[in-house]
């Protein structure tokens, strides 16, 4: 039987340090240079002289991630042993807590971004359109890393071998097995590929907002990678590395979309719109690029 473990470790608590607050500060800095008046939501003109899409800053904030799945492979089975005591399991906040910001992340985050731009597009509400298509978009991308990684790496789940084996790899097995889709953590990638969209786009609009949606956002992304430990699903080390997929999925969707106005997929899903017909209906009318 396992002995009651002590606090969580101030080793975990740094790397979640580290993720959360390697997340939000690119987009908190560029909005404090921002002028107050809110751009149009989308770009209407090309720049011959766009900024490069990766820039320094995102060197910087790869370099946080890097540091923070590499401080948290050490800790990982040590923190597992901690999250999975008996007396944090039976705390009744935790349980019920871990388990409603999990379902906010898988499926809300689809279902809130898919509301966001259905409704958007009937009511032509540009950027609240703009907002449910690109969080929805750095999501897809995201996971889609997210799933190709797993299934490569193919390492184990805490629970496959009670927490003792975080070292546990085996190339290509994450494929068909889901007890081997640990690495990274895709419930992570998409909270931090929603919060970091999210905060892009508004940051544009509203850059003053940033300052409460940054922290709110980013906050909520790190406690559902905090959750997926806490069931014993996740080690330390794939929530550090599903936070920087999820983060730079956001951050890069969200430039190249306003850096690239008339990109395809932009071109389609924010030029659909509903057109009513003759005899009261309705159709939906999808521009097709060429």
């Amino acid at each position: 039987m396992r002995s009651r473990a002590r606090p969580l470790s101030w080793r975990l608590a740094l790397v979640v340090a580290v993720a959360a607050g390697f997340a939000a500060p690119g987009r908190v800095a560029i909005a404090a240079q921002e002028p107050s008046a809110a751009p149009p939501p989308r770009d209407t003109t090309r720049n011959t002289h766009r900024a490069p899409l990766f820039t320094q800053k995102d060197a910087y904030i790869a370099g946080g991630f890097v540091l923070a799945t590499i401080i948290a492979f050490p800790i990982d089975r040590e923190a597992a042993l901690e999250l999975q005591d008996p007396g944090t399991q039976a705390n009744r906040f935790f349980k019920h807590a871990s388990t409603g910001v999990e379902l906010i992340a898988s499926p809300g985050a689809y279902l809130i971004g898919g509301s966001l731009y259905g409704i958007g597009r009937v009511a032509r509400l540009e950027r609240l359109a703009d907002l449910g298509w690109h969080g929805t978009e750095a999501v897809l991308i995201g996971d889609a890393v997210t799933n190709i990684l797993k299934g490569l790496l193919g390492r184990s789940r805490p629970f496959v071998t009670n927490d003792s084996n975080p070292t546990d790899f085996r190339f290509g097995a994450g494929f068909g097995n889901g007890d081997r889709k640990s690495f990274p953590s895709g419930h992570t990638t998409t909270a931090f590929a929603a919060a970091s969209a999210v905060t892009g786009e508004v940051m544009r609009w509203w850059p003053r907002s940033t300052w409460i949606i940054a922290p709110a956002m980013y906050g909520g992304a790190t406690l559902v990678g905090l959750s997926r430990m806490y069931h014993n699903k996740h080690w330390a080390s794939d929530v550090a590395l599903g936070a920087a997929i999820g983060t730079f999925a956001g951050r890069k969707v969200v430039d190249y979309s306003h850096q690239h106005p008339g990109n395809m997929f932009d071109r389609v899903m924010l030029g659909t719109r509903l057109v009513p017909t003759a005899g009261g209906g309705a159709k939906i009318m999808v521009t097709v690029p060429w």
